[in-house]
């Protein structure tokens, strides 16, 4: 049986407005997603940012198959007691060589703890829904990306990015928004996988984080109005509750990609699979 950990990096209030909007903080969503992947993993949730959670070593690390690293209000580049512990463990994540995932904030926390560095976007956000993204010539061939059609859509909701990736770092994908969507991270001991995008969530999800957001979507000229944004999240709850509906995918401009959740998901599963190569904990 395996047993994955989960760091969420969101702070006890965020996880307690998340849980009142969505029903789940981020990292009960990710448990949610990898108990409906892998139903016989045992799954532990840690909140590493949080001021009283004891520092964990990278021997502790190794006693996980993989780690997740979940997506946050969270902003690498500030320099707060929050963000540094939780660069701190993503240290020991890679130097414990345990095998790693993240999303959102989870990759800029890796690309930050190895080295790397964040921004906020300049004059844009990239929220619903990341368009078009395309596998770069390192990523058509790469495990992470398996199975992804030439372009594809995938849920999103950031205003920050990756500014400048690390070494040992391998672009994997990208789009006209977002020059790094996905990413092979080896540092130290570890290896990490990362997308900029959401594969663990649902529409509905989605759908609740543009609500939330809609003033700043209107500000970033995204939509003229909070009408707008409440439209399309209106169609995302649509979609979620009907995948196969051919009109709702039409309005949206979507396709399985996005529509089925084996295709959102697609980069968690081939991360899983890939378990078995990527463990570097014998290397120790």
């Amino acid at each position: 049986m395996r047993t994955f950990l989960i760091a969420e990096s969101e702070t006890p209030d965020e996880r307690a407005a998340r849980r009142a909007h969505a029903g789940k903080s981020s990292g009960e969503t990710y448990a949610a997603t990898l108990r409906q992947l892998q139903p016989d993993a045992r799954i532990e949730i840690a909140q590493p940012a949080d001021a009283d959670t004891p520092a964990m070593t990278p021997e502790a690390l190794t006693g996980y198959d993989a780690i997740f690293l979940t997506g946050s209000p969270l902003h690498v580049y500030d320099d707060t007691p929050e963000v540094r512990r939780q660069i701190a463990f993503m240290r020991a994540v890679f130097a414990s060589g345990t095998p790693s995932f993240g999303s959102c904030a989870g990759l800029q926390v890796a690309t930050a703890a190895a080295g790397g560095t964040v921004r906020a976007m300049p004059n844009r956000m990239e929220a619903g829904i990341a368009r078009r993204i395309v596998a770069t010539d390192e990523g058509r061939d790469h495990p992470l990306l398996a199975g992804r059609a030439a372009t594809w859509d995938a849920p999103a909701i950031h205003g920050d990015e990756v500014e400048t990736l690390p070494e040992g770092a391998t672009r994997l994908a990208g789009n006209d928004v977002t020059r790094v969507q996905a990413v092979e991270i080896r540092h130290d001991k570890g290896i990490f996988w990362g997308v900029q995008y959401h594969p663990e969530l649902a529409l509905d999800e989605i759908a609740v984080a543009l609500r939330r957001q809609a003033a700043s979507l209107v500000e970033a000229g995204l939509a003229r109005d909070e009408r707008d944004v409440t439209d399309r999240a209106d169609l995302l709850d649509t979609l979620h509750d009907a995948p196969d509906s051919r009109a709702v995918r039409w309005l949206l401009g979507v396709d399985g990609e996005l529509a089925d959740a084996a295709g959102r998901r697609r980069e968690i599963m081939n991360f899983i699979a890939a378990l078995p190569m990527l463990d570097r904990r014998g290397s120790r």
